[in-house]
């Protein structure tokens, strides 16, 4: 176990440091924060966990690199890079402007968490369950269309990858998207959840996939919030029923009654 409070560094968990649990004071206490934006996500990124059975509670992670006066591939800048298996955050807050959370790959869970930014701020291939998660959506005025909380990217039908947001609230400055499409079987679940006017009526793009949205799985189930009404949806988006939504919903999705800690 480590304790932290505020710090002023890049930090990187590799692969063979397996089962640490990190915890601070409360993610309006305790800090990690770096200055960086890379053509590379993951070489920006001001933490990094590669790192199997890793959980962190009460921690704030951010960088903070300008996003520039231009949308262009030079500014991403990641506050966190998850590309270990079972991984978990509890009470955390992410902050970045562009491409905030990288959750690469693995199974990750995400409680009470805080999240922030503009463009994509929550992008990979992971299978993550975020329960309770607040998201606050930044404007940005450099681009004319509007940014997207996601960009999942699952690109193969036997991928189980995908990201679901279970209760929790979405709001913020300016338009945006629930999701586009990064891949061809893209998956992204909004349940239960608040969501405000920052949501546009479309609620969902595949303008960066030029496949079509045959196989997108965008979906809803019981949100609710001026953001949440569905006159003007793309036609593609889904309206879970009760018996569908039990399977994203749950743990089990990440199969996290096997591995999540016991005392959540």
């Amino acid at each position: 176990m480590v304790f932290l409070k505020c710090r002023r560094e890049k930090v990187h968990i590799p692969k063979d440091k397996r089962y640490i649990f990190m915890r601070g004071n409360g993610r309006g206490r305790t800090a990690i924060i770096w200055s960086l934006s890379s053509v590379d996500n993951k070489a920006s990124a001001t933490f990094t966990v590669e790192a199997k059975h890793f959980v962190a509670f009460g921690i704030s992670f951010k960088n903070e690199a300008p996003t520039g006066v231009a949308y262009t591939s030079q500014n991403q800048s990641v506050a966190v890079f998850v590309g270990a298996d079972r991984v978990a955050f509890y009470h955390c807050a992410f902050f970045s402007t562009h491409n905030t959370l990288f959750d690469y790959k693995g199974r990750h869970y995400y409680h009470n968490c805080y999240i922030q930014g503009s463009i994509d701020f929550i992008f990979g291939r992971g299978r993550s369950l975020f329960h309770n998660c607040e998201i606050f959506v930044l404007q940005d005025k450099r681009i004319v269309i509007h940014g997207s909380i996601t960009a999942q990217n699952r690109a193969h039908q036997e991928d189980h990858s995908g990201f679901v947001f279970v209760k929790g609230k979405v709001y913020g400055i300016g338009g945006v998207y629930l999701g586009r499409a990064k891949g061809k079987y893209s998956t992204v679940v909004f349940a239960q959840t608040y969501l405000s006017r920052t949501i546009v009526p479309a609620g969902w793009t595949d303008w960066s996939y030029r496949g079509g949205p045959d196989h997108l799985f965008h979906a809803e189930y019981k949100c609710h919030g001026p953001g949440a009404d569905t006159f003007g949806r793309v036609h593609w988006a889904k309206q879970l029923t009760d018996e569908e939504a039990k399977y994203w919903t749950s743990i089990e999705f990440i199969n996290g009654n096997v591995w999540l800690p016991a005392w959540l």
